[in-house]
């Protein structure tokens, strides 16, 4: 199978797993759709971050960042109604559960759902039409610059301790999606792999931590919990701290500009 092959198929597992989360979240009994649907819609924009510059590709990589941000409020919502019910904050659940449904109707329904999904249809034969595309390995051969040029992104960022560490998520998510779509020409070893995958989940609870202290002050019933949430935030950004440390140690030393 040629790399393009490869690649289109890539995208198309993950176009096929968003009308699966699609139907998910309209039957409304599956309380992981909707984060199902953002993760293949992350994965669709790390794969084609590679391919920006290919004026085709810009309609679909659009659509893909206007369903991300239409997804993240509810998205959030759901992780707080989680935090929430763990705590045995029944009421203050419950008064946010009870805008789950009208949101996810809005998302169901959206333009930007329907964009996406047009533009989806789209993009294969315009990527094949692309001189990226008819001109040998050169796909493949711009797959691993990226990944390549992901890496040397992280080791600048690891080594510098004012890099913003919402930046540094992001970062880390784009190159485990790109490695874990394309293994074999990932710089990364396994260890390295699983180590952004352990770095990403640290991250993400420092982020979910933050973001509710943040919440706590313009929402009064989430007040009490704020202080909680402020050691937590703390403990799990000196977790995601030690697990950048290791990573740092098993990223290879490469360059793109070699």
């Amino acid at each position: 199978m040629s790399f393009v092959n490869r690649y289109v198929g890539e995208i198309l597992k993950l176009h096929v797993s968003l009308y699966h989360a699609l139907a998910r979240l309209e039957a409304g009994t599956d309380t992981d759709a909707l984060h199902a649907l953002r993760i293949s819609v992350r994965r669709i924009r790390s794969l084609l971050a590679p391919v920006r510059n290919i004026a085709s590709m810009a309609p679909l990589r659009a659509a893909a960042a206007d369903v991300g941000r239409l997804t993240t409020p509810m998205r959030d919502l759901e992780v707080m109604i989680d935090e929430l019910t763990g705590r045995g904050m029944d009421a203050a659940a419950e008064r946010r559960r009870n805008r789950l449904r009208p949101g996810y109707v809005d998302i169901l329904t959206s333009n930007e759902m329907n964009e996406l999904f047009a533009k989806l249809d789209e993009w294969p034969s315009a990527l094949r039409a692309s001189s990226l595309a008819n001109t040998p390995s050169g796909l493949e051969k711009r797959i691993e610059k990226a990944l390549t040029k992901q890496v040397d992104r992280l080791h600048l960022a690891l080594n510098d301790p004012d890099f913003d560490r919402h930046e540094l998520r992001i970062l880390v998510k784009r190159t485990r999606y790109l490695t874990e779509a394309f293994p074999t020409i990932s710089p990364l070893g396994k260890k390295a792999s699983s180590s952004l995958k352990a770095v990403q989940s640290a991250l993400g609870s420092w982020h979910d931590h933050h973001q509710w202290c943040l919440k706590a002050e313009v929402e009064p019933d989430l007040k009490p919990l704020a202080p909680e949430w402020e050691r937590a935030a703390l403990k799990a950004f000196d977790s995601a701290e030690s697990r950048l440390l290791e990573l740092s140690r098993l990223l290879p030393k490469v360059s793109a500009k070699q």
